[in-house]
């Protein structure tokens, strides 16, 4: 780890009065959640015939519904997952009010189960579910205990998550907070994303403030406007982070 760089990196931080940090798979990694894209990731690999994309289509989930539910319990839902060290300086940061928000592709809650509130998860959470039909809410023990396809127990809909499956488009709320925050902060931290997926990667055209920074284990398109990269472990970074 390169020391000069962490020091200037704490020195940001310390200078930030609104602070945004802008998150993606790479976050989890260390939390033992495999980045989609990276080496051993879900991206390298089908599964009976097909893409992850298929499988964690719309359609492929309204044609095949137990098939869908079978690929996502196995793939996607990582439930013993827990915060790591980069999670943690987060929720730190929020609560010694240098931390504005957090925005996050990542639909494992692990910013929420860190202790950070002011969460804008804009492709869902695995931990969010609710019925198609009377949108009654469920958590995510509703489909880790269900055989097939989770059914509603008050109306026998069926309980779909809220996660945004490729072919829809993410919750628009959760976007213009997401993009709000971005617009309105000094600093900006974006970490643990290759910003290869979008809208979410274009929400950084909204970042007009003073200071921005990349962190993450590969090149990045935001690497030529950073005041700041770092390349490594985003836990092994953040984590030496002070709030």
């Amino acid at each position: 780890m390169d020391g000069d760089k962490l020091l200037e990196l704490q020195q940001i931080v310390d200078k930030s009065r609104r602070l945004v940090c802008f998150t993606g798979a790479g976050f989890s990694v260390p939390s033992g959640i495999p980045d989609f894209r990276g080496e051993g990731g879900l991206y390298g690999e089908e599964w009976e015939g097909l893409t992850p994309e298929m499988a964690l289509s719309s359609s492929f989930f309204y044609l095949h519904p137990e098939r869908f539910f079978e690929f996502y319990r196995k793939k996607l839902v990582y439930p013993d997952a827990e915060p790591n060290a980069a999670h943690r300086t987060l929720a730190a940061l929020e609560r010694a009010g240098r931390l504005r928000g957090v925005v996050t592709q990542n639909v494992d809650g692990l910013h929420k189960k860190a202790g950070n509130r002011l969460v804008y998860e804009i492709h869902g959470s695995v931990w969010e579910n609710y019925c198609m039909d009377c949108n009654a809410f469920y958590g995510l023990e509703k489909v880790l205990s269900s055989e097939g396809i989770p059914r509603c127990d008050r109306c026998g809909g069926v309980v779909k998550p809220w996660v945004v499956l490729y072919g829809e488009a993410p919750d628009k709320y959760s976007c213009m907070g997401a993009c709000r925050e971005i617009s309105g902060c000094d600093t900006l931290i974006v970490a643990g994303t290759s910003l290869s997926v979008e809208p979410a990667a274009s929400f950084l055209d909204y970042f007009h403030g003073k200071r921005l920074v990349v962190i993450n284990a590969t090149p990045t398109p935001a690497d030529d406007k950073a005041d700041l990269v770092l390349r490594g472990d985003v836990a092994e970074i953040l984590g030496n982070i002070k709030a």
